[in-house]
Order: C-alpha cells, then sequence, then structure tokens
C-alpha cells in the first residue's frame, strides 16, 4: 500500500513545501539535499494515506524548531529528529510505527522523509497544518484534542531534553522555545504521539501529495515556457493578491522567531499600489494600501514573478520581484476552535476580522476525490 518517494518527487516537494510555507518552516533547500542524499544511498520512503494507518498504530510527529534565519547559517547533522525520537520511545517504552509531519511548510515537509528513510518507517500522507505556523499550539493535532506531551527535543550534539508531562501546547511551545534557544537556535523535535485512530480524526490529508503536484506543476510549466504562476494557483486553488518589488525589509530575531515586515511596491497592473506584509517565521497578514486583503489563517505566499520559486522570509530582500498568492486555507483552520488559535487575533491583529478567501484547499480538493473514486 502507499507509494515510494523518488528523486524527482522530492525535487518537486521541496518547490511545493516552499510555497505551502507561506515563508516559514525553514529553507527546504538542505532538507532536500539530505533526503536526496539518503535515496541515493538506497533508503527508502513509503507514503501511505490516513486511511491505511491501523487504529492501533503510534504515530509521531516530528521535525525541526527553531528560527528560519538559523536554519540557513548553522549545518544541521540531519539526525537531529531522530534522537528526538528514539529518547520519545524509550520514554512510551514503545517503538513508532508511523511518521506524520506537524507542518507542509518548507524544510518541515522534508525532515520527517530523512527520519523515515533512517528508521525505516512509513510517513503518513498529511500534516497538521496544511502550511505552516511558528507556535506548537498552532497545529490541528493541538486544536483538536491530542495531548502535547510527552514531547522530546535533541540538539546538533544529541544533546537531549524529555518533557514527561506539561498541561497543554501552550505551556510546552513556551519551555520548548526556550531550549531550543539555549540549544542554539534550532533544534529537532518528536512530539506529540498518537494512535491510529486520533491520527484520522485531526491530521490535514493528502499535503504531501499536494506538495509535489504542486511542485511538478511549476517544474512542467517552466519546461513548456508556460505561466508557472498559473500553474501553482491551479493545483492550489488559489488566487494572485499582488505583483511588485520588494522596496524595504525589517526583519529581526526575537525570542526564537524571525518577526518583521516586507514592502512591496506594485508593478504591473498593481503599479501604484503598495503591499505590506506582516511575518513571524510565517506570513501572516497583507495590507495593500493599508487595507486588509488577506489574513492568517489562509496562506500568503511569496515567489518569484517569473519562475514561482518560493521566496522564504529569511531571504527575501530588496529588489527581488515577486508575486504574492492566496491559498484558502484547509477546513480544520476555520472552525471557531481553530480560529481562536491559529486567527488573526491569535497573532496580535485583534482588530483584524478573518475574511475567508475564496476556493478550496488543495488537499481537501485531494481528500474528496480519492473519497468519491472508493465509493
Amino acid at each position: 500500500m502507499g507509494w515510494e518517494l523518488t528523486e524527482a518527487h522530492v525535487e518537486a516537494l521541496a518547490i511545493g513545501a516552499g510555497i505551502l510555507g507561506t515563508g516559514g518552516g525553514g529553507n527546504p533547500y538542505y532538507g532536500k539535499l539530505y533526503v536526496r542524499r539518503l535515496l541515493r544511498e538506497r533508503r527508502r520512503v513509503c507514503i501511505v494515506a490516513p486511511e491505511e494507518v491501523p487504529d492501533d498504530a503510534l504515530v509521531v510527529s516530528v521535525g525541526g524548531m527553531g528560527a528560519p534565519t538559523i536554519g540557513i547559517e548553522r549545518i544541521h547533522r540531519g539526525d537531529e529528529p531522530l534522537a528526538a525520537l528514539r529518547a520519545l520511545e524509550q520514554h512510551l517504552g514503545r517503538r513508532a510505527t508511523h511518521l506524520v509531519p506537524g507542518e507542509i511548510g518548507g524544510a518541515n515537509a522534508l525532515r520527517p522523509l530523512a527520519v523515515a528513510a533512517l528508521a525505516e518507517l512509513p510517513v503518513i500522507d498529511g500534516d497538521g497544518m496544511g502550511r505552516a505556523f511558528p507556535e506548537l499550539q498552532m497545529d490541528t493535532f493541538a486544536i483538536y484534542g491530542i495531548p502535547a506531551t510527552p514531547a522530546a527535543l535533541a540538539d546538533i550534539d544529541h544533546n537531549l531534553v524529555v518533557f514527561p508531562h506539561l498541561r497543554d501546547a501552550v505551556t510546552l511551545e513556551r519551555y520548548a522555545r526556550a531550549v531550543t534557544v539555549q540549544m542554539g537556535g534550532a533544534a529537532g523535535f518528536a512530539f506529540p504521539a498518537m494512535s491510529g485512530a486520533a491520527l484520522r480524526r485531526v491530521v490535514i490529508p493528502y499535503t504531501i501529495s499536494l506538495a509535489v503536484q504542486l511542485g511538478e506543476a511549476v517544474l512542467a510549466a517552466r519546461s513548456e515556457h508556460a505561466d508557472p504562476i498559473a500553474a501553482a494557483l491551479a493545483v492550489t486553488g488559489g488566487c494572485r493578491l499582488f505583483r511588485g518589488k520588494v522596496i524595504d525589509v525589517e526583519r529581526r530575531l526575537a525570542a526564537g522567531f524571525a518577526r518583521g515586515s516586507m514592502r512591496i511596491e506594485g508593478l504591473g497592473d498593481d503599479r501604484g499600489s503598495e503591499l505590506q506584509i506582516d511575518f513571524q517565521n510565517e506570513n501572516l497578514i497583507a495590507r495593500r494600501d493599508g487595507q486588509v486583503i488577506a489574513a492568517v489563517p489562509d496562506l500568503i505566499c511569496l515567489v518569484d514573478q517569473e519562475t514561482a520559486e518560493p521566496v522564504t522570509t529569511e531571504v527575501v530582500r530588496y529588489g527581488l520581484r515577486v508575486a504574492v498568492l492566496g491559498i484558502p486555507a484547509p477546513a480544520l483552520l476555520r472552525t471557531p476552535e481553530a480560529l481562536a488559535v491559529v486567527g488573526p487575533a491569535a497573532f496580535g491583529y485583534v482588530d483584524v476580522e478573518y475574511q475567508p478567501l475564496p476556493g478550496i484547499y488543495g488537499g481537501d480538493r485531494l481528500a474528496a476525490e480519492r473519497g468519491a473514486a472508493t465509493q
């Protein structure tokens, strides 16, 4: 059952996850190189659909935690999340049977694949965000009741920290963020652990497939000299919000996050207007001439205006010509329970009312199509 990851999938996935990461999740380039190397060493990664996971499976989310700027300035070993997984398994007294990404954004879409190759475990075709978010409580696992602990962190030297029990994911975010800062600003994580039955209730399905399809569409459009941005929008169900040149970036590292804002001067049909985007690792709010046109949890994604190559918050700089894409959030992020955690007010924008972008998130579309095909 499932499908096996290939080098071509990894190339496409890095592009798709870079776009879906809304500027965060870590730069996917290093992750792509590491997974590709593991595949060339004849290691295997099997991707399985959520409905294929047994009820009594032990599913663990793995990935990396820290500021994206640290991710490109400091070389990782690559096996930090595996070390965290082994520490969590030792605490639980049981081996994991499946892995699941915490987010499909950026490098954190690729890190679980590396762990899977090293540990010989299958990876769930889905994740807990359908994008990337900066804080631990902002995934559907925590939002819909999966206990955040026990949890484990590992640094580049395999120093390990295990949290046996904390009250909730918000508390884990505070403690784990402080530890990650002391670990040099980047750590591998393993949490939460859940059963297969619980996973199916809370996972955003088919997001690995979505990221691969998105990357494949962009690569095909480039090779055919077609419009890669139009190809990306066709897969994601999104729309083009703005096109222009980056004229200012203010970025700082604060409390383990890359925070700041950017200003984009309009070009073409958007000439004469200006777009400002605020970010906390990920892009949060887009204002055109002072008016909000998109907000979390919808995805605000920067790409190169010619190639649709994703532009993450740690590399965006003056002079880049970009297109800003708006992609509707997954259905599981649009509920009242989710909006209390990932809506604008959760990031301090108490005066911004969330107005959903039109359309259907690509992963939800894939789930509907595959559900219809099995009936």
